[in-house]
């Protein structure tokens, strides 16, 4: 393989780095209270990886958890064949993938999209290929594997209604971004004409269908709650006779709201989506027993899951599961793993960021959406009625499972991007 060190030192700098220095100075303040982690990687400072002779290298980057939890089924089928790295963005991100992928990957921080990191990044790295989890075009990281030849796909691909109108206003900048890409496994149809209309050849893009639904263990659903989960349960005092709604990933707003609706003698446990809000969310439970606590409470009604990695777990445990983010303009999280687990699943209106997920399993009876005014009384009727709960659990799991079937779709694209390299040679 040979390495443009080169060309990189003399493309340094451009006009792409210069936009983004100013807008990173503009931003100063917002980044200086954020809590994050990998400052030296961010720019591309990760640890030389040794070059295997015997396997081509695939790169998976999956910006946070949400991504990375889509990969579970995926790792292991690349790793038959390839020598597989994670890179990820997020600090929750990263440290999901170690958990779920540390033993038999090498999980690391992807760079800033600084021309300089990421030819840091790439000379330490040496992919063969890389595969981009659902969007993640960024302009000199592309532009660089380019330069290597290293073609560079999207998988799981997703483009929302509003991420589109965001990027077309911008189209002729990002047009040769998204020409450079060799393949784009998109999830739908929808997604894969936003694609094309930002300048993927059409020929290079195709409908795979979404791996968060092979994501899914529906074995799960017969079993019932794991040992990790009984654990969970049992340190954090949680009644199993008693009826529990998990409300998983809130955001700002969310708790209180689930806790006002949550009828009486329910048991409500809250998993905020980012750590930063672990002492507001509490704040808006009074007598929540935390998780990070350590403390078991005795006949308490009120929990916080302020732990990382912990979530799916805790979804076992479930009677009724409400989905965060969904009732703020924050565009929804993924249904797809409680729905599958056999859990009663509400949402909110807020789900552009699953668009396409939501509207199959809602046209599928698979999930109930409502409002936050209405959540109260939704959250009522499930609780009181056990038979709609049960009818509403199994709706939601023939639909994940008629919608399986995408990762084997995924493995035969990632096996195309190694096949063009090979073809233009090392």
């Amino acid at each position: 393989m040979v390495y443009h060190r080169g060309l990189a030192r003399l493309s340094a700098v451009n006009l792409l780095d210069v936009i983004y220095g100013l807008v990173v100075a503009g931003t100063a303040p917002w980044w200086a209270r954020k809590k994050r982690q990998g400052w030296r990687e961010r720019f591309g400072h990760v640890e030389l990886l040794p070059v295997s002779q015997e396997r081509p290298r695939v790169l998976v980057h999956a910006v946070s958890v949400g991504e990375v939890s889509a990969l579970r089924p995926l790792v292991p089928m690349l790793l038959d064949k390839y020598d597989v790295v994670i890179s990820v963005s997020t600090d929750t991100g990263i440290a999901r993938a170690r958990e779920l992928f540390g033993s038999t990957c090498r999980v690391v921080r992807f760079p800033l999209d600084f021309s300089c990191s990421v030819e840091r990044f790439l000379d330490a790295v040496r992919p063969h290929a890389v595969a981009m989890v659902e969007l993640e075009v960024w302009p000199n990281f592309v532009a660089a594997c380019a330069r290597r030849r290293i073609p560079v796909g999207v998988i799981n691909g997703r483009l929302s209604a509003k991420s589109f109108r965001g990027y077309r206003r911008v189209r002729p900048l990002l047009r040769q971004t998204f020409g450079r890409l060799s393949l784009v496994g998109a999830q739908d149809e929808a997604y894969r004409e936003r694609f094309v209309a930002m300048g993927v050849p059409g020929e290079r893009c195709r409908v795979t269908g979404s791996m968060k639904w092979d994501a899914v263990d529906l074995g799960k659903v017969s079993r019932g709650p794991g040992e990790r989960a009984r654990a969970i349960g049992e340190e954090m005092g949680i009644d199993r006779g008693r009826l529990l709604i998990v409300a998983g990933s809130t955001a700002e707003g969310e708790e209180q709201l689930v806790h006002q609706a949550c009828p009486p003698g329910v048991q409500l446990l809250c998993a905020p989506r980012h750590p930063q809000r672990f002492e507001e969310a509490a704040a808006a439970l009074p007598g929540c027993v935390r998780r990070s606590s350590g403390r078991r409470g005795e006949g308490a009604e009120r929990f916080v899951l302020d732990t990382i990695g912990e979530l799916s777990a805790v979804y076992e445990l479930a009677d009724v599961v409400v989905i965060g983010r969904t009732f703020t303009p924050l565009r929804g999280s993924d249904p797809t793993e409680p729905v599958g687990l056999g859990k009663p699943t509400v949402v909110g209106p807020s789900m552009e960021n699953f668009e396409s997920i939501a509207a199959t399993l809602e046209a599928s009876g698979g999930i109930m959406r409502t409002t936050a005014a209405e959540l109260a009384g939704v959250l009522r009727r499930l609780v009181e009625d056990r038979d709609e709960r049960e009818a509403l659990a199994k709706r939601g799991v023939e639909c994940v499972r008629r919608e399986q079937g995408a990762t084997r779709r995924t493995l035969d694209l990632v096996g195309e991007l190694v096949g063009r390299r090979i073809e233009w040679g090392s």
